[in-house]
């Protein structure tokens, strides 16, 4: 069964996690999207939850000859996590990849300036962390994601996403102290393929959501 759109997904999500908060479970929450398409998922969660909105930027790196084929992700000014087992099937090094992340930290720092403008990030440091995308194929962003924030000693850190796959959730039970993924659909192709509407979103619409969520 496919989610209508992102949102009807972070209504989902939202109602199982406010069960949670309700239960004591998820004290002073913030919800960290990963833009662009989390974003319209972590709007609902952070709605349902009363919790406040905001973004953590991370880039996939993509093989040289296959973008679209993820070997690892950066967050911030972190140093790049690789997927070995990924660069040793496509025979490549962390050299070989040095120009892709060049320019994956530069798109990534583009899109912190122009999320952020001139706001500091949120103070995560014993408060519980929910980072929200809209699906989990690899884990490679939300692996790069959750070590980013565990740096920053939140009290909890919870990864909630509507649909993945079933190993990617295994492993990022390693990295997270909880994770909800409400659909691990078999065999998982792409995470578009579990929406019947998954239109590519706009930094403007990344902007219109932080906005609506600061006015309430």
């Amino acid at each position: 069964m496919r989610f209508h759109d992102r949102g009807q997904a972070g209504r989902e999500l939202a109602e199982r996690l406010r069960v949670e908060q309700e239960n004591g479970v998820l004290p002073d929450p913030v919800v960290l999207a990963l833009p662009r398409g989390g974003v319209a998922v972590a709007r609902e969660v952070a709605r349902g939850l009363n919790a406040p909105l905001d973004v953590l930027v991370v880039r996939k790196i993509g093989a040289p000859s296959q973008e679209e084929y993820g070997v690892g992700a950066i967050a911030g000014e972190d140093e790049p996590l690789f997927d070995g087992r990924a660069l040793h099937l496509l025979g490549l090094t962390k050299a070989d990849l040095a120009p892709v992340v060049e320019r994956e930290r530069a798109e990534l720092r583009r899109r912190e300036r122009r999320y952020r403008q001139g706001r500091a990030a949120p103070e995560l440091t014993g408060r519980t962390v929910l980072v929200v995308d809209d699906g989990l194929a690899t884990g490679s962003t939300a692996r790069a994601a959750l070590r980013r924030v565990r740096r920053q000693a939140p009290g909890r850190l919870v990864l909630a996403v509507p649909v993945g796959s079933a190993e990617a959730t295994e492993l990022m039970r390693a990295e997270a102290d909880d994770v909800l993924c409400l659909r691990t659909p078999s065999p998982f192709v792409a995470v578009g393929l579990y929406y019947e509407h998954f239109d590519q979103l706009t930094d403007e619409d990344v902007l219109r959501a932080l906005r609506a969520r600061a006015g309430q």
